[in-house]
This record gives structure tokens, sequence and C-alpha cells, in this order.
């Protein structure tokens, strides 16, 4: 598994960072699986798995509270 830096996620788009974190999960799953079963050589892949969860968990919430405050910006500029 590839760990991307928090910059590549910051260029995708909601949709696109949705499907990643449904992929992500269920890879997660899947690690914790054999670690549990003990087919997991590298331990610390389940760590790796779960931070880069959160860097993508942190781009959907910036992009969201961005598109947030541009709306309100927007409706404030129109009622005046």
């Amino acid at each position: 598994m590839a760990v991307r830096r928090a910059h590549e996620f910051h260029n995708m788009g909601l949709a696109d960072l949705r499907e990643q974190l449904r992929e992500q999960k269920q890879a997660l799953y899947q690690l914790r699986y054999r670690l549990a079963s003990h087919q997991l050589a590298d331990v610390t892949a389940v760590r790796k798995a779960r931070k880069e969860i959160a860097r993508i968990y942190t781009a959907i919430s910036e992009k969201e509270r961005a598109a947030a405050t541009a709306a309100a910006v927007q409706s404030e500029g129109g009622e005046s």
C-alpha cells in the first residue's frame, strides 16, 4: 500500500476523496483481519492506513468548509 501525502488529496474532488475513503476503509478492514489471523508481516501497515484515512477526512472537511464559506460570502454579497 502506497502512502499518499496530504497535498495529493487536496488536488482531488469531493467525489474522488469519498471513493478513496471507501477504498482505504476496506483496505484497513482487510489489514485488521490479516493482523488478527497472524498473516500480516508488516504490522505498521495498520497504523499507516489509519493515518491515510485521517488525511482523507481532513481534506474532505477542508473542502466542505471552503465550500460553506464561499456560499456564505456569496449570499452576503447578494443581499447588499
